[in-house]
């Protein structure tokens, strides 16, 4: 069932949030993070495809090269904006995708922007300002513009998802090329980067971020595949309640009623405007 997919993708991608903490905490650098999560995530891939004889040739590699370029782009703002700001706070602006996904929609998929819609997005994006406004610190809107980039961007991708699964691309060759692409350009930007020595006490972390990611992002593509776009994306907001949870058990990490109350309205968006979404959709089909 698609619906249990996403929760299953939620939980592994807060998961992933930790250890991305945890990774920066012991010093590694967002390029360092962004390579081991991508070149774990290609081994297991690689080996995934070897197991089920899935071959690597697409004739979709037009979605699946906007699909890894977005993708990558998004992850590595998002983690750069986790290791900037709260746990829960980088993930909201993240999950803010959803309400760039409708907008997507509306000018590619022929989706009319009906009143419920429009005041869905007016309703989210004005819970992005009561997260943002009153609780950031000067030195955090830098990682809070980070994390709303990430979720343009991971609108993007989702959109390119939902298209290569329309088309019939197995889920397994999508995350496989992801995985490919995000290694190869992380992999460029070590070029240029100072590298930590790996121990035994500084790559667990690392590990983590590679396998919970890979895990969740087998988990989200199959949901995203098999289900509808908007509610998927609407489901996803579950990872923001996951890494508040993950935030205040391992970090202490201290939510205002003006942040819980943002996050809620940037919640209760995504849904209304999945709903308005279904609805149009269902119509004009």
């Amino acid at each position: 069932m698609p619906c249990l997919w996403m929760l299953a993708s939620c939980l592994l991608f807060a998961a992933m949030g930790v250890c991305i903490k945890f990774s920066a905490h012991v010093g590694f650098s967002v390029a360092e993070i962004a390579f081991y999560r991508s070149g774990i995530a290609l081994a297991l891939m690689t080996a995934l495809m070897l197991g089920r004889r899935v071959s690597p040739l697409t004739p979709h590699w037009r979605f699946q090269l906007s699909r890894s370029l977005t993708g990558f782009f998004s992850m590595t703002l998002n983690f750069w904006a986790i290791t900037l700001l709260p746990l829960a706070t980088a993930m909201t602006l993240n999950y803010t995708s959803p309400l760039f996904l409708a907008l997507l929609l509306v000018g590619f998929a022929g989706l009319k922007l009906n009143t419920g819609m429009a005041l869905s997005l007016t309703l989210g994006f004005f819970g992005v300002g009561l997260l943002l406004h009153p609780s950031l610190a000067a030195e955090q809107w830098f990682g809070a513009l980070l994390g709303l980039s990430s979720g343009v961007l991971a609108a993007c991708s989702y959109y390119n998802i939902r298209e290569l699964g329309a088309r019939g691309e197995p889920e397994v060759r999508t995350v496989f090329y992801f995985s490919l692409f995000a290694t190869l350009l992380s992999l460029f930007w070590l070029a240029f980067t100072p590298l930590q020595t790996l121990r035994l006490d500084n790559i667990l972390p690392l590990l983590g971020v590679g396998a919970f990611a890979t895990l969740a992002q087998l988990c989200m593509t199959r949901a995203y595949s098999r289900g509808k776009a908007l509610l998927n994306a609407s489901l996803s907001y579950l990872t923001v309640i996951f890494a508040s949870l993950f935030g205040v058990l391992l970090w202490h990490e201290h939510l205002g009623w003006s942040e819980m109350l943002g996050m809620i309205f940037i919640t209760l968006a995504g849904i209304a405007a999945g709903h308005f979404s279904r609805a149009r959709i269902g119509k004009a089909g």
